[in-house]
């Protein structure tokens, strides 16, 4: 990185920086540590944010980091308007934004209004069953032969309901029990909650991704879900019965509308719902259309590149199959890799790792960038001494563990690879002292040299930005699309296999320049009637 790399860049045009722009993820606990116990926080993040730029992502999500007894590190909110000691104070992150914002980049941090700790005052309030608050959280008297109320199973393993002494009562969690569900149907639940963007919002934070968005409500009447007769016992607990009760119910589509309400107090700010459901159900979280567009999340999180097989007619027939469901006037969006799923490395290899990052910075809609993606970091090890990640701990031998994906960042071949001066909470890949940003920033060949070229060429591409997505006829292992904006053109070949695949180039495109290969040694190469594609090799061309 050079001097110049951290100079401030133009402020996206208003309205518009979503669309244009690539959404950086960041898990605090993993990016950098500033005072040395081996755990991240947002004193780091500030202090790297010239590599953000210099990399060229336009927006930083990041992961909680409010007050929490790190049950589930920090998915267990115990007060929503403040930070975590372990990450600093309200102090530090009002000059994380204010330094994001000096040089150009969104700050966008994560929502997590399903559930708060067990320790926050408001659960300890209802409880107790008396005051205003009695009802915040979903109570229920057992079943009348004893036990739960229903058959709903926690995601991450055992029984959705546990019986609190003090109020004789069941309450409900759809993860942890130290992770209780607020009651959405209840107004006041609501109100306090839009306030609590509203803090935030005054503080300066460009947007929201609101954690598990679709479980907001649930069946009114608790009704059991049905089995699942395709479950193993091999497969996690809670895939053993279908969610059709407890999650995705027609009245949280109300509740996204008033949060995105309280966004638009404050203009152009941005709202993501994670939501895993079948796509058909994803495109619905856009909201109902009005004369003011589309009333929903800005930005239904699109989870289809983590879970679908890396095979290229397939890809190919889903991105076609999504770009036909958007409504009108929505906006796509893509995503490899998040805290929750396997690293897009891991899946697919570090070869194929290099097609996935053209794949994914060259598609129409809005990016999100895992951290250390851009390093290629794969799958780590986790010794069983070390395992921290409570879904790992509760059903264990299952595979389920989110350790692996959580791991530091790896800055240069310091000691704890410049992440921190001590032990850090996860290790380290065994290669990091050669997979670091110092040694790839180094090296024109790293992956983290061709994301850096990606991320330029798109940005200085309004084809890639906002253009049009056309599939383009190939066969074999390959995916091929154009990318358009009027007179410019941009195309895109993917080479998803382990050889050599010939391109027949349409005959209606020109003659093509390779602009960038993920192998980086192509760039200016001419080619009419065909084009070869190297093994695990993508060709982006300029058509123009």
């Amino acid at each position: 990185m050079t001097a110049a790399s951290s100079s401030p860049r133009n402020p996206s045009t208003p309205g518009a920086w979503w669309r244009d722009g690539v959404i950086y993820q960041i898990y605090p606990r993993s990016f950098q540590d500033s005072n040395g116990d081996g755990v991240g926080d947002l004193e780091g993040i500030r202090r790297r944010l010239d590599y953000l730029v210099w990399l060229g992502v336009d927006a930083i999500w990041v992961s909680p980091f409010y007050p929490s007894p790190m049950y589930d590190f920090g998915y267990d909110v115990s007060d929503y308007c403040g930070v975590d000691a372990i990450f600093g104070s309200l102090e530090s992150f009002d000059a994380l934004v204010a330094d994001a914002h000096v040089r150009g980049l969104k700050v966008i941090l994560d929502f997590v209004p399903n559930h708060s700790s067990i320790e926050h005052p408001w659960f300890k309030e209802s409880r107790s069953g008396q005051g205003p608050k009695t009802d915040w959280y979903i109570w229920r008297d057992g079943a009348p032969g004893g036990g739960p109320p229903n058959n709903w199973i926690s995601n991450f393993g055992g029984s959705a309901w546990t019986f609190d002494e003090a109020r004789g009562q069941y309450y409900y969690h759809a993860f942890l029990p130290e992770q209780p569900d607020l009651n959405w149907r209840n107004p006041e639940v609501r109100a306090a909650m839009q306030d609590v963007l509203r803090f935030w919002l005054r503080r300066g934070v460009d947007g929201f991704r609101v954690d598990v968005i679709w479980h907001l409500i649930k069946d009114e009447a608790l009704r059991d879900n049905p089995k699942n007769h395709a479950w193993t016992p091999k497969q996690p607990e809670i895939e053993r019965f279908l969610q059709i009760h407890s999650a995705d119910q027609p009245e949280v589509h109300s509740v996204i509308a008033g949060m995105r309400g309280v966004l638009e107090e404050f203009g152009d700010r941005l709202l993501i719902g994670e939501i895993y459901l079948p796509m058909q159900r994803v495109v619905a979280y856009y909201g109902e259309a009005s004369e003011n567009g589309l009333g929903g999340a800005h930005l239904p999180f699109n989870f289809q590149l983590i879970e679908a097989p890396w095979i290229a007619t397939t890809l190919g027939e889903m991105i076609e199959v999504y770009e036909g469901a958007l409504p009108p006037g929505a906006w796509p969006n893509w995503v490899l890799s998040n805290h929750d799923r396997p690293r897009i490395a891991a899946r697919v290899g570090p070869r194929q790792a290099r097609v996935a990052a053209m794949l994914l910075l060259t598609l129409r809609g809005t990016p999100t960038l895992y951290y250390g993606d851009e390093l290629g970091i794969e799958n780590v090890e986790i010794p069983e001494s070390r395992i921290r990640d409570p879904w790992a701990l509760r059903e264990p031998g299952l595979g389920v563990g989110r350790d692996p994906e959580r791991t530091p960042m790896q800055w240069d071949a310091g000691p704890f690879a410049g992440f921190s001066t001590d032990q850090p909470w996860l290790p380290l890949t065994p290669d990091w002292p050669q997979r670091n940003v110092a040694e790839f920033g180094a090296d024109p060949t790293s992956i983290l040299s061709l994301v850096r070229a990606l991320l330029r060429y798109r940005r200085a591409r309004r084809s890639l930005s906002r253009g049009k997505w056309r599939r383009l006829p190939c066969g074999g292992d390959l995916l091929a699309y154009e990318r358009r904006d009027e007179g410019e053109r941009t195309i895109v070949v993917l080479n998803l296999g382990a050889a050599a695949q010939v391109w027949p180039i349409p005959p209606d495109l020109p003659e093509l320049r390779i602009v960038i290969s993920t192998n980086c040694d192509r760039a200016g190469e001419a080619s009419r009637g065909s084009s070869i594609l190297r093994a695990d090799e993508g060709l982006m061309f300029d058509a123009s």
